[in-house]
């Protein structure tokens, strides 16, 4: 072990580990605990090390600690390299530096470390409170650097923190330009970690009994929608995402390598016009109310048979497109009878009960629109609830749901229906996607959460085609009125905010997230054409690259000679800076016993022209001269050398 160093002084030090610990702190929330403990702990030894209560760790310590660390992060992920396991060691090493800081080149190198660190928490998150946070962040890493290269202001907290907050003001003008004026492209510059969107959470390919209850779990966000005229009644409001037609006996799922090209649409009544702007979530699928208009769809996207909107490449940004929809129609009347094979595939084996309920069904008439109407009695007829909390089901998951436990969440009336119909001879698939939604008043769009996500079947009737049957509209008709709080009990696990009739507390969530999609929208979302139609509101049409980066450097010109000219200006008021300050006071009291500094003579020269004409005021200049030029242009100031300086300078006397 090598001994504590005397760098960066204990003032600095404070702000150092102060500003590193706050750049470590957002991370902790995904990092492994025990990384976070490491971090933390080296950051506690750092701290001691600089007050000489722990002696710091010599080289190779330093390099131990560094391979088993690496060695538990690769451990850990499997890997050196993406998202999680490169924040990882960037917060390792940073963590290290920290340890073996003995100068003013390691702590400085700390400092830019600790910037960088600052952007890598928007791979998880670019919320206002973490833009908000992290701007704090920067200023406590700025007023680090004031202290390290000005160590007089380290003597209290204030003026490090007036110093960057007035350097951070300046930088405004220049970041909002650059914000503004550089050219926007399509894609990034370059391109995110593989396991950049890992944690994105959604609908899933498959559907299993639990799979939607434990979704609807999560207050997330799923996507926001704005109309064009009112809204459509809560009834009308079925997102379609994913059809699900291959079923293995416990699961369903989608069916691979399927493209039969775009559904037959039938289109009647007044269309829905609305945009979207959906959350990322790393697949293909896109949301749009049923029927969605094939003739109008967005750039980069296309319909499938199924009618599911899909975009050419995974949703791994916020994504808003405008789309029309018509409630009022009829898909696929005339498709062949080959084409309907998949939605009658069952296992051969399995749930026997419903299987013979089928075929009493199936006796009873050979209509199927009669046949749909009587299935759906039996979920009426019988003591059917819905909730988030079922029984567990075995291998014979339908025949315990409809003949045992009567008990579910929409998956299990869906699922449950779709087998059903299959088993009676009628096409069925089950489709899931969100259904409702919450409107904001604050900002006039509706918000669609995780806890709207909703599994409903499609039946195909000859002479009509592919028509929605939602078997938990039957058994719970106030969740597709009202939402899903409204049609369970106040046990079922659902989140608060969800939940809760606190109407001011509603409101001010309602606003929140109002502030949330202008932020989203405008700064977040600010892409090549929010840039287009924000010089085209300024009159200034369509612009180039080459007229954006002509008006960059223009902007940065002008903005560059203002400042120039303020710092300049012949009216400028004297310096604030403290030294100086005194330095002058001293010079003042000189002056009175007429020892007069000339414009042109320097402090050294000053000293000299006083040790000759004025020998009884030497020892006083010389000490005082040399302490102001340490504490000005010295390496190695403190606020010890300020101390000794303010009480030499002040307590001159002529």
């Amino acid at each position: 072990m090598a001994k504590h160093g005397i760098f960066p002084p204990p003032s600095a030090a404070n702000w150092l580990l102060a500003s590193i610990a706050l750049v470590i702190a957002p991370h902790t929330d995904h990092l492994p605990l025990w990384l976070s403990t490491v971090a933390l702990a080296m950051l506690a030894w750092r701290w001691a090390g600089a007050r000489g209560l722990l002696p710091l760790p010599g080289k190779w310590v330093l390099a131990l600690f560094a391979i088993a660390a690496t060695a538990g992060i690769l451990l850990q992920y499997r890997t050196l390299f993406g998202r999680d396991a490169g924040v990882a060691m960037l917060i390792l090493m940073l963590a290290l530096k920290l340890l073996e800081t003995r100068s003013y080149r390691d702590a400085m190198f700390s400092v830019f470390l600790g910037y960088f660190v600052v952007i890598t928490n928007f791979f998880y998150t670019q919320s206002i409170f973490l833009a908000a946070y992290l701007m704090l962040v920067v200023l406590a890493l700025t007023s680090t650097l004031v202290t390290l290269n000005h160590p007089p202001s380290a003597a209290g907290w204030r003026q490090p923190l007036k110093i960057s907050s007035l350097l951070l003001v300046q930088a405004v003008p220049l970041m909002l330009l650059f914000f503004l004026l550089f050219p926007r492209v399509d894609k990034p510059l370059w391109g995110l970690p593989n396991d950049a969107f890992s944690a994105a959470t959604g609908l899933s390919e498959s559907m299993a009994p639990g799979s939607i209850s434990q979704l609807v779990q999560s207050d997330a966000v799923a996507m926001r929608s704005e109309f064009v005229g009112p809204p459509p009644a809560p009834s009308k409001l079925y997102w379609r995402v994913l059809v699900l037609e291959y079923f293995d006996g416990r699961a369903w799922s989608m069916t691979r390598n399927r493209d039969d090209g775009e559904p037959e649409i039938e289109k009647s009544g007044e269309p829905v016009r609305y945009t979207i702007t959906i959350e990322p979530h790393n697949k293909q699928w896109l949301f749009a109310l049923e029927a969605p208009d094939p003739v109008a769809l967005p750039p980069k996207t296309r319909l499938t048979r199924e009618m599911r909107l899909l975009s050419s490449q995974p949703v791994q940004r916020r994504t808003r497109f405008a789309l029309t929809s018509f409630p009022n129609y009829k898909v696929d009347k005339k498709i062949e009878a080959q084409g309907l094979r998949l939605a009658l595939q069952l296992p051969k084996q399995g749930n026997p009960q419903t299987r013979e309920l089928a075929r009493r069904l199936r006796s009873e008439t050979q209509n199927n629109a009669e046949l749909v109407t009587k299935a759906l009695r039996i979920f009426t007829d019988q003591s059917f609830s819905y909730t988030l909390t079922p029984q567990l089901l075995g291998a014979d998951s339908v025949d315990e749901f409809v003949f045992k436990t009567h008990s579910g969440f929409c998956e299990h009336y869906a699922g449950a229906f779709t087998f059903l119909m299959r088993a009676a001879g009628v096409p069925a698939r089950v489709v899931t996607g969100y259904q409702g939604g919450e409107f904001n008043e604050v900002g006039n769009y509706l918000v669609v959460r995780q806890s709207d996500a909703h599994a409903w079947s499609e039946v195909w009737l000859k002479g009509q085609g592919w028509v929605r049957v939602d078997p938990t509209a039957v058994v719970a008709s106030d969740r597709i009125e009202n939402g899903v709080a409204s049609a369970l009990s106040a046990e079922e696990p659902l989140p608060f905010l969800v939940r809760t009739n606190i109407q001011w507390l509603k409101q001010l969530r309602l606003r929140w997230d109002a502030l949330n999609n202008q932020w989203n929208q405008w700064v977040i979302g600010y892409d090549q054409e929010q840039q287009i139609g924000f010089f085209a509101r300024m009159g200034l049409g369509i612009l180039s690259w080459r007229e954006l980066a002509w008006g960059l450097m223009i902007g940065i010109g002008l903005l560059l000679a203002i400042f120039t000219g303020l710092t300049l200006w012949p009216g400028k008021k004297p310096s604030s800076d403290k030294v100086h300050a005194l330095y002058l006071r001293f010079c003042a009291k000189l002056e009175k016993a007429g020892m007069a500094r000339l414009p042109t003579e320097g402090p050294e020269d000053f000293a000299k022209r006083v040790r000759v004409q004025r020998p009884e005021f030497s020892i006083a200049t010389d000490t005082v001269t040399y302490l102001y030029i340490q504490l000005r242009y010295g390496a190695h100031a403190s606020p010890e050398l300020y101390r000794k300086f303010y009480s030499l300078a002040k307590g001159f006397r002529a």
